[in-house]
């Protein structure tokens, strides 16, 4: 079977037990990855009801990171929905379940409890602070982490039909404030939230909890873009090909028509 995401990131998690970055890009990658959750019957439209399996840490909802694993997991045809890792993490803020992965499937088998869901559901919701302050001056960003900047490459790379460039400076603000700032030109209209997203979680999962970065918004035709050229790390935002699905999108695939437990 061919491996995941997943697993390249179990077997650097489990190969350095005590390394939180190590941990923190299985996180990553299990809210980035597309996961087949079992359902106690077929979705009712954008409504799904999760099979719920008590176990003795408590109640959790199984997924699989693969139609293989799921196959092997239940043995027969069973009703799933494939959603973003992201989204069922969503849902199950707050409702006390476990999520459990793989089990019995793979490897990469874990049951991340509640608590664990709840830390994640919050910094997934997190946004880097927005520009309020007046920037004095552009200079060249120093000491950033080279898993921040990996993670801000991928990360925008990914959103790149969302903004026509992006570059990571540091400001030099009037009050004398100074903070590595991604300064973001031509985003599309309405993409503010989906790009803030996407930046607060490239700092969440390099270890950077707690010290988000600041994030700015300016047009394409911006007299400050020269400056900030000049200093600022530029990261590739050219569009992919377009790839137009042939039909109906399956429940939660939608980011406009989330799915809803019942």
């Amino acid at each position: 079977m061919t491996e995941t995401p997943i697993d390249h990131a179990f077997a650097a998690m489990e190969a350095a037990p005590e390394d939180g970055a190590a941990r923190l890009k299985l996180y990553e990658a299990i809210a980035d990855s597309e996961l087949l959750l079992l359902l106690e019957e077929e979705p009712a439209g954008e409504r799904i009801t999760p099979q719920v399996f008590g176990l003795s840490d408590g109640d959790v909802v199984v997924v699989f990171d693969s139609e293989e694993r799921l196959a092997e997991f239940s043995g027969e045809v069973v009703p799933y929905a494939a959603l973003p890792g992201r989204a069922i993490i969503g849902l199950l803020a707050g409702q006390g379940l476990g999520l459990g992965l793989n089990l019995g499937v793979a490897p990469s088998q874990i049951l991340l409890p509640p608590d664990v869901l709840s830390w994640l559901t919050d910094q997934l919701a997190a946004r880097p602070g927005a520009v309020v302050e007046e920037i004095a001056a552009f200079e060249r960003p120093e000491t950033v982490p080279e898993a921040l900047m990996a993670s801000l490459a991928a990360r925008l790379a990914a959103a790149a039909r969302l903004a026509a460039g992006a570059w990571l400076v540091d400001a030099v603000y009037r009050s004398g404030r100074r903070a590595h700032c991604l300064m973001i030109a031509g985003p599309a209209q309405g993409a503010e939230e989906a790009l803030s997203g996407a930046i607060n979680e490239a700092s969440v999962f390099s270890g950077m909890e707690g010290e988000l970065l600041d994030v700015g918004f300016l047009a394409s035709d911006d007299p400050r873009l020269p400056d900030i050229r000049a200093v600022g790390h530029s990261f590739d935002m050219t569009p992919p090909p377009v790839d137009v699905p042939d039909g109906p999108t399956a429940p939660g695939m939608d980011p406009d028509k989330p799915p809803r437990l019942i």
